[in-house]
């Protein structure tokens, strides 16, 4: 029995702990909520049991049942394919959190079942190793992710406690990061290592966030501080492995920037490497930030931010420019047609921006959260909840994906399941925790962070508040806020002024408030005696309008990209026919809108001027002295988002 067994966890108010209850009531994010709820979770446990005919073999189950003994066998797919059942199960705690599913609930218990099985004597967690390498534990962290996985089962762990009260998770993970910690650290003995992809780190600050112990933040800080220092624990262990890397064997370089363990934390600037593994560590910076008060790595927390932001990240807030490494390359590198903007990557920008919001309310992190949530995050799931995109393009031509083989990462229809299938499991964890992303508690004040229809109960200023929030988004700027205090009480509520938005309208009970007078840091912030049953109106006029890149942007000289609200939009050939690289749009015209209804579930066409050019009128060879003609036309333009759900065809989001 563990000494964990038959104890009660309460969880505790750390410092950023905000006991704040929100849940989701939005006819937009709540149809896709649902779809994962109904859709989603069913398919993927069924995929990760390889029970889906036209889906790649995941043997994540199977790996279990070997390592606990339930059948032979050997391990299968990556060597991180533990992680798929820990998203899988974060996923469907935060779904219990919203509905109880006795069935889900049944199936996620079995599945918890089976992974303590599978845990060794000492605490130690990971099927690879236990099942085709039982004598290398800890030896290779660059590439193994043993850490990583045991991250994703202590977030599961936590989100399955609180969703249900069961602790039989939590158990299993507090033994395993008891044993991390055995292993691990600066006493004589242990190891002062860090894993080669982030994960641990922000996973320990939510373990010790819900139990209150400390070892758990000090291990997180470990982790945090260890990375990059000298002499280089990563360069240290590949030289003792002759230089040998999992994945392609002898090496002669070992880039520890690709691992954003080139130098300390606190002295990184700018954004680089593997992109996924850079926001999970962002985000534990953060968390520790906020925590600790740590001041260096605050800013450092800033610094990178604004370098991603500003000079890495697409329009759509997809980040990581390069399917080599899947990573950063370097400022205004942004290309539209080989670029990989990986879903993952674009989940743990809005990780990371969540926890920028926790140490300074400021619109510009919401901002990116927004962007990232309806663009790059939403359209890299198919309407059928059943299709994903891992590589989210700006721009595709289905030949060029098929023939070229620098473009072989780019798909111009999303898969069923991948052999590495970090990214379905990710969105689906995400969409089920969306009501932990809609606002943030500072002092007394509430921010409203997301226009997504929901009601919030928090205490701000000493009152106890219920705050419910009914949201038109994203086809339609208005949204209403009724308050209602306990008793009447004093304290703020933040209304996010977004980037894209001109122009606004606020009114209290029907009396104009104005939001420059009111504005900090990109919030209206709306402080006076609130009584029950007041309302605030908040209107944010959604005009079409066109968005142009920096001039060092190379990718997108001479173009256009169009945006309405949030929603980024694009072209596809369904809607204009190929090729769409002959489309250019009048400089000067208007954009109509149109609410298509029967578009996908409904949504909002754009229409516009534009030229395009005959190739019937083209009479040289592969070159001519003589341009070809063009010809007037109507452009149709729809929200990124919904991209590629209607069969193969050209896509296209930077216009000329």
């Amino acid at each position: 029995m563990s000494e964990y067994e038959g104890t009660e966890v309460q969880p505790t108010d750390r410092p950023g702990h905000s006991s704040q209850t929100v849940s989701v009531h939005d006819e937009f994010w709540g149809r896709y909520i649902r779809l994962v709820q109904d859709t989603v979770i069913p398919y993927q446990y069924e995929a990760l049991h390889d029970r889906v005919a036209e889906a790649e073999p995941s043997y994540a189950i199977a790996n279990f049942e070997i390592a606990s003994g339930r059948r032979e066998g050997k391990f299968g797919g990556m060597v991180f394919q533990d992680s798929d059942v820990a998203k899988w199960l974060e996923a469907a705690g935060y779904s219990l959190s919203i509905k109880r599913d006795p069935e889900l609930e049944r199936q996620a218990d079995e599945v918890i079942d089976l992974v303590g099985e599978a845990q060794q004597e000492d605490g130690y967690l990971n099927t690879y190793f236990t099942i085709k390498e039982p004598g290398k534990r800890w030896t290779n962290l660059q590439d193994c992710h043993e850490l990583y996985c045991a991250g994703h089962f202590i977030e599961a762990a936590v989100a399955y406690y609180e969703a249900t009260g069961k602790d039989k998770l939590l158990n299993i993970m507090r033994r395993m990061a008891d044993h991390i910690d055995s292993v691990f650290g600066p006493e004589e003995g242990k190891l002062k290592g860090y894993d080669g992809h982030q994960e641990i780190e922000l996973a320990l600050v939510k373990l010790y966030r819900l139990t209150g112990e400390e070892k758990y933040l000090r291990l997180s800080s470990f982790f945090i501080d260890q990375r990059g220092q000298e002499p280089n624990f990563l360069r240290q262990e590949w030289e003792k492995r002759g230089r040998i890397t999992h994945w392609t064997g002898q090496t002669d370089q070992l880039d520890t920037a690709y691992y954003q363990a080139h130098l300390p934390v606190r002295e990184q600037s700018v954004a680089i490497g593997h992109s996924v593994r850079a926001v999970y560590m962002y985000s534990a910076m953060a968390d520790l930030a906020r925590i600790t008060g740590d001041e260096a790595l605050r800013k450092a927390c800033e610094q990178l931010w604004n370098n991603m932001t500003d000079k890495q990240m697409y329009i759509t807030g997809g980040i990581g420019s390069t399917h080599h490494g899947e990573a950063f390359t370097f400022d205004y590198d942004l290309p539209n047609d080989t670029v990989y903007a990986e879903t993952c990557a674009s989940i743990g920008l809005i990780f990371f921006a969540k926890r920028m919001l926790e140490l300074t309310p400021d619109a510009r992190y919401a901002d990116v959260m927004e962007r990232a949530l309806y663009n790059n995050v939403l359209g890299s799931m198919a309407q059928d909840g059943k299709h994903y995109f891992y590589v989210n393009p700006l721009e595709v031509w289905p030949q060029a994906c098929t023939c070229n083989p620098g473009k072989h990462h780019v798909r111009s229809e999303r898969q069923g399941w991948f052999g590495c299938a970090c990214c379905p499991p990710n969105v689906a964890r995400l969409l089920t925790s969306l009501n932990q992303y809609i606002y943030t508690v500072h002092s007394d004040t509430l921010y409203t962070n997301l226009y997504i229809g929901s009601e919030v109960k928090t205490t701000l200023g000493g009152t106890e508040v219920t705050i419910s929030q009914q949201s038109r988004f994203t086809w339609d700027g208005t949204v209403i806020l009724k308050v209602d205090p306990a008793e009447a009480g004093e304290f703020g509520i933040a209304l996010r002024i977004p980037s894209w938005s001109t122009s606004n309208e606020i009114r209290v009970n029907g009396a104009a408030v104005s939001a420059e007078e009111a504005l900090e840091l990109g919030y209206a912030v709306i402080r006076r005696e609130w009584q029950a049953g007041d309302l605030i109106e908040l209107t944010l006029p959604m005009e079409a309008h066109r968005v142009y890149a920096h001039p060092n942007l190379r990718a997108d000289a001479g173009k256009t990209a169009i945006q309405r609200g949030p929603l980024v939009y694009c072209l596809e050939a369904v809607d204009n026919s190929e090729p769409l690289s002959s489309v250019s749009l009048s400089e000067a015209a208007a954009f109509t809108e149109t609410y298509d209804e029967l578009l996908l579930g409904g949504a909002v066409v754009l229409r516009t001027d534009g030229y395009r050019v005959d190739g019937q009128s083209w009479s040289g060879g592969l070159y001519s002295r003589t341009k070809a003609a063009v010809q007037p036309v109507e452009v149709t333009a729809v929200p990124y988002y919904l991209w590629g759900n209607r069969g193969s065809g050209e896509m296209k989001v930077w216009i000329p």
